[in-house]
């Protein structure tokens, strides 16, 4: 049997409501493999081919309950691509532009071409950046706007070799104040891991599954988070940090 992990990644984005985006490209081993571009590929002949399944447009998603939470809009089709990736290796994501952040990696039962990661646990987080007071700057999407809207994950060596998904997700919490203001921007790409790791995945997360609309790090108010505030903290929702 194949295995898949499906890595998430959370960023919030505090900027104007405006700031929408979507992944322009995925960076591993020195090779850029451009993402689904929903403005130009969908008007190609023949239909492009990408790594990272196709979405709908640059708009949240904003129901946490929803199938579209997992891989966005756009039907979560599986993609005939993969994007190599050594385990142990730092993969970089670039947006087009530009937020508290966290990866997860979940198992594809059976190969990509057969999974979605709609259903059970299997999204485990392996990086997160939220609001850390002790940080310059302290949100996730005022560092990745500082990085040139690229951020680096670092996939953990001990996995063991085979089709995962990388799922990388930025949250929007500049209208976050009502319960469906949270914007999520998650997407998915498809890879072969290879290298010498033996582990399996623990449990993870169901996605959709793991968010509830009233969780404190989706419905929350921006004004509370100051680092002269000492008891101001910010809990990115999706469980906590798998090592590997």
């Amino acid at each position: 049997m194949r295995a898949s992990i499906a890595l998430s990644f959370l960023a919030a984005a505090v900027g104007s409501v405006n700031a929408h985006g979507y992944l322009a490209s995925f960076i591993s081993g020195g090779v850029t493999y451009p993402g689904w571009a929903p403005f130009n590929d969908p008007y190609i002949t023949p239909t492009p081919v990408r790594v990272e399944r196709r979405i709908l447009d640059n708009g949240p998603v904003t129901e946490v309950t929803h199938v579209n939470i997992t891989c966005n809009k756009g039907g979560n089709v599986p993609t005939a691509a993969y994007a190599n990736v050594v385990a142990g290796s730092t993969v970089t994501f670039q947006w087009d532009q530009w937020g508290s952040s966290h990866s997860d990696i979940a198992k594809c039962t059976n190969g990509c071409a057969n999974f979605k990661g709609d259903s059970g646990n299997v999204w485990v987080k392996i990086d997160q950046w939220g609001w850390d007071k002790t940080a310059s700057p302290p949100w996730g999407s005022d560092r990745l706007a500082a990085q040139g809207a690229k951020w680096d994950v670092k996939v953990p060596a001990s996995i063991a070799p085979g089709e995962y998904i990388l799922r990388h997700e930025i949250l929007g919490l500049h209208v976050a104040a009502t319960v469906g203001g949270a914007q999520f921007y998650p997407h998915c790409v498809q890879i072969k891991l290879t290298g010498s790791g033996t582990k399996s995945l623990p449990t993870g997360v169901a996605l959709p599954g793991a968010y509830v609309a009233t969780d404190p790090g989706i419905l929350t108010q921006l004004w509370w988070f100051s680092t002269s505030n000492a008891t101001a903290s910010y809990t990115a929702p999706g469980g906590g940090v798998w090592s590997g």
